[in-house]
């Protein structure tokens, strides 16, 4: 997110050190870091900066934090598990927790999937998956079976691995050459009614006896939250099978509760071979990342692999499995999947009343807590801004009104630009409204800007 921490100089905090020792993620080294937020403390939907400055955190850290910010029941779980055993790998041992965790996962995991392999990232899970797809078909009896089919603008990680599963050129091409077998097939944005079918002609076009998997997220997030037609899922389940090839959900992002369900694809009524999950398993309060398993899949390796050869130091830490442990706890206890289904539609209605006022704004898309606003990067007579217009009326003042008027979101622009939401899931109608009504006023200035309004 390209934002300004130049908001005036009011504000009780103190100038902190490190800004040149710190290598941030994904920041543009044509940015003055010195002026981006510190964000020093969360309470709820909300953080606070270090200037003093308050702000709905509209994006949950990076659509993780699901039970809201300070929640002392997390702090305090941590707190009595390092006390009890701090830390102890699942590398031919096991612990109490990572056991009690996986039974857990099992039993509010769709279908067959009873089996999970946990890591420490999302990228790490997107890397596992690649690698259990794999090992699966050569013990199968399949060896030949190695590639891997994925969308177009979809981001899936930062490991070679997972970044060859990622569809962004941009994302991939300094670390080039990537390792081979990765395949790409158009979104269900850039073909909604074919998206499917192109599955099946890349299985068929790269050798069905040699593609191992197709990996997709539930709603893609890249791209502004491309959600599938309706049939979508079920088609590709059906291609998959047809051509004996694993079906993946990558649900880092959209699994625990963001769509509302545990793992973001029961709103599409399939059961993949497996899921990726990270990010809200402990509302991002400890590092965690995981694989669902099918019977299928666990049964074949544990009959004809000597080992899944693959491990992590810290997967299924036990501090991380006792807070995830307790993350889900609040979530069933305060019923948070049930919250973002009831306000699905509130919050989807107050975007869409906003998109009404703005002749800036093309379409309004997503589900559950994760939303998405494109907006058209031209003039009122529709042409076509030049890239330094671009970059100072979107990526400055439309990202520099949301910040200072108080809202942490997303501006993204990897395919086409767009506003994201994806708000912690105890948000009520007042934040939904909040954050549509700060919208509301960046849009209002944006197109000030442009000349669409005097």
């Amino acid at each position: 997110m390209d934002v300004m921490r130049g908001l005036g100089e009011q504000g009780a905090g103190t100038p902190l050190g490190g800004v040149e020792n710190l290598m941030l993620h994904f920041t543009p080294n044509s940015e003055d870091w010195s002026k981006l937020p510190v964000i020093v403390s969360g309470d709820g939907c909300y953080v606070t900066d270090d200037q003093g400055h308050r702000y709905i955190d509209g994006l949950a850290g990076l659509f993780t934090t699901q039970v809201g910010h300070g929640r002392t029941e997390l702090a305090d779980t941590a707190h009595k598990q390092m006390k009890e055993l701090g830390f102890f790998p699942n590398w031919s041992f096991q612990h109490p927790r990572s056991l009690e965790l996986a039974e857990k996962l099992a039993a509010i995991a769709p279908g067959n999937l009873n089996s999970v392999f946990l890591v420490s990232s999302g990228s790490e899970a997107v890397e596992t998956v690649i690698k259990l797809a794999r090992q699966y078909h050569k013990v199968n009896g399949e060896p030949g079976r190695y590639k891997i089919i994925s969308r177009n603008v979809a981001y899936h990680g930062t490991t070679m691995g997972a970044l060859s599963v990622t569809g962004l050129p941009s994302f991939k091409a300094p670390f080039e050459p990537l390792p081979s077998g990765f395949y790409h097939v158009a979104n269900t944005q850039q073909d909604p009614e074919g998206a499917a079918d192109a599955v099946e002609a890349m299985i068929e076009a790269e050798g069905s006896d040699q593609v191992a998997a197709v990996i997709l997220e539930p709603v893609q997030n890249a791209g502004g939250c491309l959600v599938p037609p309706p049939e979508y899922w079920k088609r590709v389940r059906e291609i998959c099978d047809r051509h004996g090839v694993l079906l993946v959900s990558d649900a880092v992002i959209c699994a625990f509760g963001r769509l509302g369900e545990w793992f973001g694809i029961e709103r599409f009524d399939v059961v993949p071979d497996m899921t990726s999950f990270a990010k809200g398993v402990t509302s991002g309060y400890l590092p965690m990342g995981g694989v669902m398993v099918s019977d299928e899949m666990r049964s074949t390796l544990r009959s004809n692999a000597p080992m899944f050869a693959h491990g992590s130091t810290f997967g299924g830490h036990p501090v991380s499995s006792a807070v995830a442990l307790e993350n889900i706890r609040i979530m069933e206890r305060e019923k948070l999947l049930e919250n973002v289904r009831s306000l699905e539609g509130y919050f989807g209605d107050e975007l869409r009343r906003v998109a009404g006022d703005h002749p800036i704004v093309k379409e309004v898309r997503g589900m559950g807590f994760f939303w998405a606003l494109e907006v058209r990067p031209e003039r009122p007579d529709g042409t076509p801004l030049a890239e330094d217009e671009y970059q100072k009326y979107f990526k400055g003042v439309l990202s520099r009104k949301l910040l200072e008027n108080g809202l942490i979101c997303r501006f993204d622009d990897k395919e086409d630009p767009v506003i994201q939401y994806s708000p912690a899931l105890v948000a009520d109608r007042e934040i939904l409204g909040r954050i549509a009504d700060i919208t509301d006023n960046a849009l209002a200035e944006l197109e000030r800007e442009l000349g669409y309004r005097n």
